[in-house]
C-alpha cells in the first residue's frame, strides 16, 4: 500500500470489499464507493452513481495528465485489463487541503469482478445487455 494514501476515518454503511494497489485503493460498503489515490480520497454516495459501462483504451497504453496549480495526476491505463467509466452525480473530496464537494465527476479505473458485483448489489445499478 502506498503511504502518500490518506486514511479512510469515517465511513457510511458497513465495510463490504476494500482492495488496495500501490497507487489506487477502492472500497465499497453498504452505502459508498470510496477511490484512495496518493494524496486523495473521493467518497461517492452509491445512490450517486449515475452510470458505470466498460471503457476501452483505443490502440496501446493510454497515459492521461490533469494539472491544476502545483497539483498534477498522471493515471496509465494498460490494455488488457478490463476499465469501466463511472459517472457520477456528485463527490465528495478528502485531500491535503480539506474537504469539497463536486458535481458532474467521472472516473476512469479498473475494477475487479468482484468490486464490480458489490458496487451493482448495493447501489441497485443493473446490467442492461
Amino acid at each position: 500500500m502506498n503511504p502518500d494514501f490518506i486514511a479512510i476515518k469515517l465511513t457510511d454503511g458497513e465495510l463490504k470489499y476494500s482492495h488496495k494497489k500501490s497507487d489506487l485503493g477502492l472500497t465499497v460498503t453498504t452505502k459508498e464507493f470510496i477511490i484512495q489515490k496518493p494524496h486523495i480520497n473521493y467518497y461517492i454516495s452509491l445512490d450517486a452513481i449515475q452510470s458505470m459501462v466498460p471503457y476501452q483504451a483505443q490502440g496501446r497504453a493510454v497515459r492521461m495528465a490533469t494539472s491544476k496549480g502545483a497539483a498534477s495526476e498522471v493515471a496509465v491505463m494498460s490494455p488488457g485489463v478490463q476499465h469501466y467509466r463511472i459517472v457520477v452525480r456528485e463527490t465528495t473530496v478528502h485531500n491535503r487541503s480539506g474537504i469539497f464537494h463536486m458535481t458532474g465527476s467521472e472516473f476512469i479505473m479498473p475494477l475487479t469482478n468482484e468490486m464490480l458485483m458489490m458496487i451493482s448489489k448495493y447501489s441497485g445499478l443493473h446490467a442492461v445487455q
